[in-house]
């Protein structure tokens, strides 16, 4: 067969079920097309007033969504920036810090040398004070011992003799005696 035989007894076909439709449900045409109308109007409506401003709010929607990201991204490269700001902050203020630790103790070991120099400045003078002191001590007690050897002297000369001397042979005999002694 012919596609054009088949293709018009397809045709007939539909037409007939189209109206074997019509006349089952009854298809009145005034009221098909006020309802075709009816619907043509509340679509319309709808479109205006529900489904348009639907789009807008979903279009600004869609606009900050964008922005949001494009924000985020930003933010994320910031954050990157100041992260890498933060670890050279942090690297330098550890290169200062290394090098005020250094400072420091360079300034102890002065420090700590001066105050050894000066210990041992004092240490010096408490030496030569002591020695000076023990010089002044000694000859203190050289002087009392020539003294009190003088004066046991005496009294024992004037034990030993027997009598009583007068103050000019205690002088003489006590001057005597500390040039013995001196000369020890």
């Amino acid at each position: 067969m012919q596609p054009t035989v088949i293709l018009a007894s397809v045709a007939s076909d539909i037409t007939d079920v189209a109206n074997e439709t019509v006349e089952k449900f009854g298809l009145d045409w005034p009221h098909f097309i006020a309802q075709c109308i009816s619907f043509g109007i509340v679509a319309f409506a709808l479109y205006k007033l529900a489904y348009q401003p639907i789009l807008n709010v979903l279009e600004e929607r869609r606009q900050r969504i964008a922005e949001s990201l494009a924000n985020a991204d930003k933010i994320k490269q910031e954050l990157a920036q100041a992260e890498t700001r933060a670890r050279e902050i942090l690297t330098e203020a550890g290169n200062q810090a290394t090098r005020a630790i250094e400072e420091a103790k360079d300034a102890a070991g002065k420090v700590r040398e001066q105050e050894i120099q000066k210990a041992l400045a004092a240490a010096e003078q408490i030496m030569a004070k002591a020695q000076e002191t023990a010089a002044q001590d000694h000859a203190r007690m050289l002087a009392e011992l020539k003294r009190e050897v003088g004066r046991l002297v005496v009294q024992t000369t004037a034990t030993v003799t027997g009598k009583i001397l007068t103050p000019e042979d205690q002088k003489r005999l006590a001057e005597e005696t500390a040039r013995q002694l001196g000369e020890k």
